[in-house]
């Protein structure tokens, strides 16, 4: 089993979109956060279960899908590091 780090950035990722949510509903906000950590549970058991992404074409650089979210994460020996969170419609590069 590997472990789960969430970066700075990440964190900041899913504080944002919670704050986004909290303006229509804080319950819907807490929820939300809560079944986004949820999500990426599964990886300390199946590290490589997210797709490849695209943009980079890294075997170490996946994502899940969770809504209408992309959460981007790296393997790293026996760590998985949540780099960030984006919105599945936003254009996004490496590096930005």
């Amino acid at each position: 089993m590997v472990e789960i780090i969430w970066s700075p950035t990440a964190l900041s990722d899913a504080d944002s979109i919670a704050e986004y949510i909290a303006r229509d509903s804080v319950e819907r906000a807490f929820l939300f956060v809560r079944r986004l950590f949820d999500a990426v549970e599964h990886l300390q058991d199946f590290p490589c279960s997210g797709r490849i992404i695209p943009e980079i074409n890294d075997a170490n650089c996946r994502e899940i899908i969770y809504g209408a979210y992309r959460i981007m994460y790296r393997i790293e020996y026996e760590q998985i590091w949540i780099t960030g969170i984006i919105h599945g419609a936003r254009e996004w590069k490496a590096g930005s």
